[in-house]
């Protein structure tokens, strides 16, 4: 067993994409910022100086704090606080974590919807694929965040009392089903030309389930341009969430994402007091150029004809 992983951890070692990973600065750059997010938000409660939503640890006495380094700063508040007493670092860690959990949970959502609906369109054909295509040329007619905004306003409507604790889940739908387009069109193309060649003709000659041919052997095919569909779009969903938060109808303000603390920081920029919603930016600028960057890495490295 141990042979057999060792095996595999040099094959993975030693293939095209590990090679490019290692001779692109800028990927090694990029993965080590995100893994560096994503470690300090998973780890936010063992991390943080303090817990910002612990009732008990906030003191008013604490708010609007300036960054350590400025007069009247305070070393245990490294970045600040917000108007609650909250310490602006530790509000950082544990608002990442939200966003990176909506965008993660909601690309996941879109792609499996997209796949699913390009793999049928693109295999069947006929008035089926007529129907889904017509469906995402509607819906690429309006921005993705009216698509969120409407979903959540309908949630809304349905569940009035529910909404806040149900606002993840939300959340999740609305980014999830305005970003599916994307895979159902990349997937279809491709599913078309797949399903031409010789071992998808062998397959149906052999008496195989169409869809048992689109799960084993259309399906591993198409999936490179989707992977780096995925990587960029979980940046556009951090960036849909935060704008869903910074309007106000994101997840409530007892668990902020970072677009929830630059919207309350937006009120105190002209006040002075800037700190309050330039580190949240920061982190959210950062945490989405990583993942721009890793995409476009991933594009250049699974596009052969660059190799």
């Amino acid at each position: 067993m141990a042979n057999r992983l060792a095996a595999a951890l040099s094959e993975a070692w030693d293939s095209d994409l590990a090679w490019s990973f290692r001779h692109s600065p800028w990927a090694m750059a990029a993965a080590a910022v995100f893994l560096a997010c994503v470690g300090a938000a998973m780890l936010a409660p063992w991390v943080s100086p303090h817990n910002p939503f612990d009732l008990a640890q906030l003191d008013l006495s604490n708010s609007l704090k300036p960054p350590a380094w400025i007069d009247g700063g305070d070393p245990s508040f490294p970045l600040g606080t917000d108007d609650q007493g909250r310490d602006i670092l530790s509000t950082i860690f544990y608002g990442a974590r939200i966003s990176l959990e909506v965008g993660v949970a909601a690309v996941l959502f879109s792609t499996v919807l997209g796949v699913a609906l390009g793999l049928v369109a693109g295999y069947v054909g006929g008035r089926i694929d007529a129907f889904i295509m017509r469906v995402a040329d509607v819906q690429l007619s309006f921005p993705a965040i009216l698509v969120a905004l409407l979903i959540d306003g309908v949630a809304r409507a349905v569940l009035p009392g529910a909404h806040d604790s149900l606002a993840f889940w939300v959340l999740v739908l609305a980014i999830g089903v305005s970003g599916w387009v994307q895979y159902a069109r990349t997937v279809r193309g491709s599913t078309m030309v797949e399903k031409n060649k010789e071992y998808v003709q062998a397959a149906r000659l052999f008496g195989i389930h169409p869809l048992a041919i689109m799960a084993r052997h259309v399906l591993p095919n198409v999936l490179g341009p989707v992977l780096v569909i995925a990587t960029i779009h979980i940046a556009t969903a951090i960036i849909t969430e935060a704008t869903l938060s910074f309007l106000g109808v994101g997840v409530p303000p007892t668990e902020p994402s970072l677009g929830t603390l630059i919207r309350i920081g937006n009120d105190f920029m002209f006040s002075g007091e800037w700190w309050v919603t330039l580190f949240p930016g920061l982190a959210l600028v950062i945490m989405v150029l990583a993942i721009n960057l890793l995409g476009d890495w991933l594009r250049d490295a699974l596009n052969p004809r660059l190799r």
